[in-house]
C-alpha cells in the first residue's frame, strides 16, 4: 500500500537514496533539502518520478518551518529526520571545532529534529497516527566511546535521547518513534572506506520504518534490525 514519507536531508546520500527507493516501490516522498536549487541530484531523480516532491527545508529556521507546515494539506505517514551534518573527525584540540561550527552541527542534528517533527506533527497526526524515524548514529552511543569527532558523537547522543522522549509523549496519540543507525556508509560523511553502500543501508532502513509500532516505539536499532546500545 502507498504511503506517504516525508525525507529531510534528501539532496545527497542516503536520504538521496531512500527518496529513490521508496518513490520506485510506490511511495509518495516529499524529498526535503536546504537548497532545492542546487539539489541537482535530488531534481534529476524527481524528474523521472512524479512520485516525489522536492521541498526546500532549512531544519534550522524554525520559523520558515512553521510557515510550511502550516501550508501543508498533506498527511505523513512516516515522518525521516535525516538530515545531518559532520564537521570534523578531529578531537578536542582541532581548531573546525569552533563555535560557529558546533552551533552548525548541534543546530542541524539535535534542534533541527526536534523542530521537524514539532512542527510537522499535525500532519503525522492528520487521518490516521504514523510514524517519526530520526536517523541516529552508533557514534552517538555512550557504550561505543571514542576520541574522534566528539561533537558529532554529542549530538547522535541527543538525537537517540529526542526520539525516546518524542516515542513517550507521542505513544498515547498512537504515533510510533524510533531511532536508526544506518551503518558506515560509502557517502561523503562517511568516506569511501565504509562498509555498506548507500543502496544497502536505504533498503534496511526503510524495512526498518515499516516494521517500527507502537509495540517497538522507543527502539535504538540499525538498517539490519539489530537492537544498538545506548
Amino acid at each position: 500500500m502507498s504511503q506517504t514519507i516525508m525525507i529531510t536531508g534528501a539532496n545527497r546520500g542516503i536520504g538521496l537514496e531512500m527518496t529513490r527507493q521508496a518513490a520506485a516501490r510506490g511511495d509518495k516522498v516529499i524529498a526535503c533539502c536546504r537548497d532545492a536549487m542546487q539539489a541537482t541530484d535530488l531534481i534529476a531523480t524527481a524528474k523521472q518520478n512524479s512520485d516525489i516532491t522536492v521541498l526546500g527545508l532549512d531544519v534550522c529556521a524554525e520559523n520558515d518551518m512553521n510557515q510550511i507546515a502550516a501550508g501543508m494539506t498533506r498527511a505523513i505517514d512516516i515522518l525521516v529526520c535525516n538530515a545531518g551534518v559532520l564537521n570534523s573527525y578531529g578531537g578536542m584540540l582541532d581548531p573546525k571545532h569552533d563555535h560557529v561550527a558546533i552551533e552548525n552541527v548541534l543546530m542541524t542534528n539535535v534542534a533541527g529534529v526536534f523542530f521537524t517533527a514539532r512542527a510537522f506533527l499535525p500532519h503525522v497526526k492528520k487521518e490516521k497516527p504514523g510514524k517519526i524515524a530520526v536517523i541516529s548514529s552508533i557514534m552517538g552511543s555512550n557504550r561505543q566511546s571514542h576520541s574522534n569527532a566528539p561533537i558529532y558523537r554529542a549530538s547522535k547522543a541527543a538525537a537517540t535521547n529526542l526520539a525516546r522522549s518524542m516515542a513517550v509523549e507521542l505513544e498515547p496519540d498512537g504515533i510510533a518513534v524510533g531511532a536508526f543507525h544506518p551503518g558506515w556508509v560509502r557517502t561523503d560523511m562517511g568516506g569511501r572506506e565504509a562498509s555498506i553502500s548507500p543502496e544497502e543501508s536505504a533498503s534496511g532502513l526503510l524495512a526498518r520504518f515499516d516494521a517500527l509500532s507502537l509495540a517497538t516505539t522507543g527502539v535504538f536499532e540499525n538498517y539490519k534490525g539489530d537492537e544498538m546500545p545506548f
